[in-house]
């Protein structure tokens, strides 16, 4: 990670509510960056938390696919609340889809689409592959569901898959991508998050030991980031991450209450998206350290 940009980029990108055009704009600005400076360097530029949040989640996806396309994508797998390979309905036959997903984050203004599909013979055990998609063709439509509360500027769609001709990534579904995305969507969101944070600390001029406390944070971050996600030390050490965070949460709302009213107000409304995914992280915490 290049922490001189970091540390010396002051400037801010305008909303936008067009997601895919801003996304796009973000690229431009950042050019050729890994995944961990896409999400520090880019959360730190995004206006809000849930655009930071957003750039997180693109920067998982690049590590869950690498040769992404360089636009906005999304990751389909949850139905019906549920992301358990016997709960999921969407089928995979001869590279052809039929089912849905509900709850896309940002699956309306998608430029491409990875599907989690069972894809086992009958009477087998559920599996699970990972197959592309692209909105706008045959047999691929999207569904804007309404703004939540929570981030209300990231939407949220419903995929419909009818006959939908795909391109299958190679491996498990569930092993190869499903799984490990719970943890890098945790590591890069934490990241990303963290990055919006320390740029508000810079704007608002909150006090030195706090900024510098999210700066070792992100540094623990960027080390996490080069782990194997399934491995059982890499969850513990994100454990670790987000107990670090969760003891700064006093601290950091402190801060915000004595600065802009817009930072604190937007704060206080998407913070919980850290808490979101915190009963399954502490699952796999509890058994790494079993596994340890």
């Amino acid at each position: 990670m290049p922490w001189q940009t970091l540390l010396n980029r002051r400037e801010r990108l305008p909303a936008n509510a067009d997601l895919a055009e801003g996304f796009s704009s973000l690229l431009q600005q950042l050019g050729a960056v890994t995944a961990f400076e896409l999400a520090v360097a880019g959360g730190r530029l995004m206006a809000t938390p849930g655009l930071a949040f957003l750039v997180g989640y693109q920067a998982a996806l690049r590590m869950l696919w690498p040769s992404a396309p360089p636009s906005l994508g999304a990751l389909c797998a949850t139905e019906q609340r549920s992301l358990r390979p016997a709960d999921m309905q969407t089928r995979l036959t001869d590279l052809r889809l039929n089912g849905r997903k509900d709850f896309v984050t940002a699956g309306d203004a998608a430029d491409w689409l990875l599907i989690a599909a069972r894809s086992e013979q009958s009477g087998e055990v559920p599996r699970l592959s990972l197959a592309v998609v692209y909105p706008g063709e045959p047999g691929v439509r999207l569904e804007k569901l309404p703004a939540i509360a929570l981030m209300p500027d990231i939407s949220h769609g419903r995929v419909l898959l009818d006959n939908a001709v795909c391109e299958l990534l190679a491996g498990d579904g569930w092993d190869a991508y499903v799984k490990p995305f719970r943890t890098l969507e945790d590591i890069y969101v934490l990241s990303a998050l963290s990055a919006w944070l320390y740029g508000v600390g810079e704007d608002s001029d909150w006090p030195q030991p706090l900024r510098l406390r999210l700066l070792a944070l992100l540094a623990g971050c960027a080390e996490v980031s080069r782990q194997a996600p399934s491995s059982a030390p890499t969850h513990v050490l994100l454990g670790g991450l987000f107990a670090q965070f969760d003891a700064l949460k006093s601290e950091i709302n402190q801060a915000m209450a004595s600065g802009p009213a817009e930072w604190a107000a937007m704060w206080q409304r998407d913070q919980a998206v850290m808490d979101l995914a915190s009963g399954a992280r502490s699952k796999r915490l509890a058994k790494a350290l079993e596994t340890i």
